[in-house]
Formats: C-alpha cells, sequence, structure tokens
C-alpha cells in the first residue's frame, strides 16, 4: 500500500469497521465471525478465500461487503473453459484506428469475486497470481496497474471433486485467509427465510458506510497499530511450529507469519484497540496459517485437517506473558 495515503486515527478505523460490519448483518445472517475475518483481512490488505459447501450465501456476503466499503465489484464464475485472458483482458483489433488496443477484463476493480475458483483450470487460476502480489496484471510484455484498493475474494467447494482443480499451494499462499462459513444455526436459518418474505424479493442491498479513498485511509490507520516484539515473535513461533509436525510436509512459510502478524493488527482495531494481544493472534491463527500446511500422503489419507493441526498448536506453543500498550 502507498504511504501516500493519511491515516485515520485508530478510534474512526473501529467505528467505521463495526458500522459495515452492522450494515452486512442487515442482509447476511449467521456469518459474524467470518465477515469480521474477512473484512480485517481487507484492512489487512489481503485477499480472501470462502471455502464452504454450495448455498451458504458465500457470493452474497462478498457483494454485501463491496457495496458497504463501497468498491466496485465484479464477480466472474469460473468455469473449465475459462482462459487467462477472461480474467487479465486481452488486445482487440480497433478498425476505426486500425491498431490493437487493450480491453481490460473483470480483474481491474476494487473487489473481484473469482466465484467456484477450483472449477478452472490451473492456467486460469495462475492469472490471479500477479494481480493478487503485484497488484497489475502484465499482457503481450505491458504491465498494467490495478485500481487501489484492489482484493480478490475466491469462493470455492470443497466436497466437490468432478470437473474441479484444487488450489496449488503457491495460489493458496496468497490469500491471507481461507475462511469456512458453516451452517447457520436453525434459529438463524429462520431468520433468512423471515427477512426473504420480508422483501418480497431476491434482491437483497446493503447502504454505502465508507468509498475507496476511505478504504485506504483505514488500511493506513491499521498500519499505525503497535505490536509488541514479544507478539512478533508469538507469530514466528507458531509459523515455525507448523514445520516441524510430524503429518505436515510442508509448512507455513514467512509469508504465513507475516499474514498472521498483519492481520492481527485490523483484528485489533476492530475489537477497539490499537495494540495487539496473543488472543488476537489465536483468534486468527486457523484462518491465516492451516491452509499454508501441505500434508504428508499419510496425514492425508488419514483424514488429517490442518485446521485441527494448528488449534493443537496453539495449546502447545507459549504465548507472550503480558502484552499491553507502549
Amino acid at each position: 500500500m502507498s504511504t501516500d495515503t493519511a491515516p485515520l486515527p485508530v478510534e474512526e478505523v473501529t467505528r467505521l469497521g463495526q458500522e459495515v460490519l452492522r450494515q452486512v448483518g442487515t442482509v447476511i445472517v449467521g456469518m459474524e465471525q467470518p465477515l469480521r475475518t474477512a473484512l480485517a483481512a481487507v484492512l489487512a490488505g489481503g485477499h480472501v478465500l470462502l471455502e464452504d459447501v454450495p448455498g451458504l450465501g458465500k457470493t452474497l456476503a462478498a457483494r454485501c461487503l463491496a457495496g458497504a466499503l463501497g468498491l466496485e465489484f465484479r464477480r466472474l464464475q469460473c468455469t473449465p473453459d475459462l482462459l487467462p485472458a477472461d480474467i487479465t483482458g486481452s488486445y482487440a483489433y480497433d478498425p476505426a484506428t486500425s491498431e490493437f488496443t487493450f480491453r481490460a477484463g473483470p480483474v481491474f476493480t476494487g473487489l473481484f469475486l473469482a466465484d467456484e475458483i477450483n472449477r478452472t483450470a490451473p492456467k486460469t487460476q495462475s492469472a490471479l497470481l500477479e494481480a493478487m502480489a503485484e497488484r497489475q496484471v502484465t499482457v503481450e510484455g505491458r504491465s498494467y496497474p490495478l485500481p487501489r484498493p484492489f482484493h480478490v475474494l475466491a469462493t470455492s467447494n470443497p466436497v466437490e471433486y468432478e470437473g474441479t482443480y484444487p488450489l496449488p499451494e503457491a495460489q493458496l499462499d496468497r490469500f491471507m485467509v481461507r475462511i469456512g462459513v458453516g451452517y447457520p444455526s436453525v434459529e438463524g436459518e429462520v431468520d433468512v427465510l423471515l427477512r426473504r418474505l420480508a422483501r418480497r424479493r431476491d434482491e437483497a442491498s446493503v447502504e454505502q458506510v465508507v468509498d475507496a479513498d476511505t478504504v485506504l485511509a483505514m488500511q493506513a490507520g491499521v498500519e499505525t497499530v503497535t505490536v509488541d516484539d514479544d507478539v512478533v515473535r508469538y507469530c514466528v513461533d507458531l509459523a515455525a511450529a507448523t514445520r516441524d509436525l510430524e503429518a505436515v510436509e510442508v509448512g507455513a512459510s514467512p509469508r504465513g507469519s507475516q499474514a498472521l502478524l498483519l492481520v492481527s493488527r485490523a483484528v485489533a482495531v476492530l475489537s477497539g484497540r490499537a495494540f495487539v494481544t496473543p488472543e488476537d493472534v489465536k483468534s486468527i491463527a486457523v484462518p491465516a496459517l492451516a491452509h499454508r500446511l501441505t500434508l504428508t500422503p499419510a496425514a492425508w489419507a488419514s483424514g488429517v485437517q490442518p485446521a485441527d493441526l494448528v488449534t493443537r498448536m496453539l495449546d502447545e506453543v507459549p504465548g507472550p506473558a503480558t502484552v499491553g500498550r507502549r
């Protein structure tokens, strides 16, 4: 993120962030924690992968989050025949000028939703790598910067395997967090139906809370959050511990410890604090680290879940004794 954006005070970031969550909550029911984690990742400047069974409202949640944040929103349904140019754009011949001109693809937006990303082929999935890492795309040897802010929110269906292409580790590592939505409670599901009856239409919308420039200022405000050296070391210890697990073939890289730290700052801000506690780190450890673990073949065959490994690791890795405001 560029340093030319003046940061908002942490108190104002907290207020606006909570209002964004409140507005999204007027439409989305039973997803308070996943939405909070997704917003924290956006405020930390990262990308989000929502992975769960179909029909839980992942696409609607992404659309509502973009609406409340005032970001331009584009959705691309991923299919096996999708090409990289369908994401990035391509050159097309213009008869009026007798020249080839660049026509930008849907990735040129504020919040790009790659719906069911695991349904498209690896070469198309990889078209997002440069966009996610460098906020630009390169076509025919020429680079084009993406709008600011730019965030990818992808959905993935983990229960269907026919006609799908699991994301490779390098692609998963680009996502700051991976979030499971989960089924709503019975009361929550009843609330979903009652709200649908009250609207008398399928479409649902939220009120805009901020705009793109304000989002950049909120992200700059998160950068001012104080992090104790012991908390930094705790993030590194957690990431390093994943590399020594017997069931893990490849553990979290330094990008994992950085993601853990950066999202923890945003979590602290959404909690109304200008400093990070070990509890902030623990609350985000599974979404930030679990998808970065590559299991051994034996562990995978035994049904070991990376999230369970991270949860167990939180009980085994000692954290800082006390952390306070400097």
